[in-house]
């Protein structure tokens, strides 16, 4: 063989085998992102269960000095059957819905000094303090890394290997920041 046939021939293979390495890195950090969201979810979906339960226990705390509708407790039960399975558009609405229970949860703990004022209340409210961070904390990784995934199905050389292997984009968690307005409480 002539010695320019061997030199192309080496060239060709280096260029393929950096194209090969630079798929691999690209596959692989799609595949890690794409890991760390669904291990951010399950965090949230934890911290999610823990904010139900600590509901079905601040409603246990209330329920001498209020009654509460059976729908409350109904919804509490269905929320926390389904959160294992919920997409990121589910735990969404999952997290505003228990937020609206838990805002009026407190609500009537502050109409009543007695129960405000009770070690049980105030260590649950402490508890759900923590896990409003937890779960602040957890949706404002996921949608760091959704968006770090997005943007490479966005960007070359990136989403030319996304294409390739059928990847597409995460959804971002959309979550109410705060109730604008105090939640009503009718007994």
């Amino acid at each position: 063989m002539d010695l320019s046939i061997l030199l192309i021939l080496g060239v060709v293979v280096v260029i393929a085998l950096g194209l090969i390495g630079i798929f691999v890195g690209i596959y692989n950090r799609f595949f890690a992102l794409k890991n760390s969201a669904e291990a951010t979810l399950g965090q949230i979906r934890v911290a999610l269960k823990k904010r139900l339960d600590m509901i079905d226990q601040l409603l246990g705390a209330v329920k001498s000095y209020a009654k509460f509708e059976k729908e409350t407790l109904e919804n509490i039960t269905k929320y926390r059957a389904s959160i294992g399975s919920a997409s990121p558009e589910a735990i969404s609405e999952i997290d505003r819905q228990s937020a609206g229970i838990l805002g009026r949860l407190i609500a009537v703990a502050e109409n009543y000094p007695d129960l405000k004022t009770s070690t049980t209340v105030t260590n649950l409210m402490e508890s759900v303090k923590t896990v409003e961070d937890e779960i602040a904390r957890q949706r404002y990784t996921y949608n760091n890394i959704a968006q770090q995934f997005n943007t490479m199905l966005d960007t070359i050389p990136s989403n030319i290997v996304g294409r390739i292997i059928g990847l597409i984009k995460l959804e971002y968690l959309k979550f109410e920041e705060a109730i604008e307005t105090r939640p009503k409480i009718e007994f």
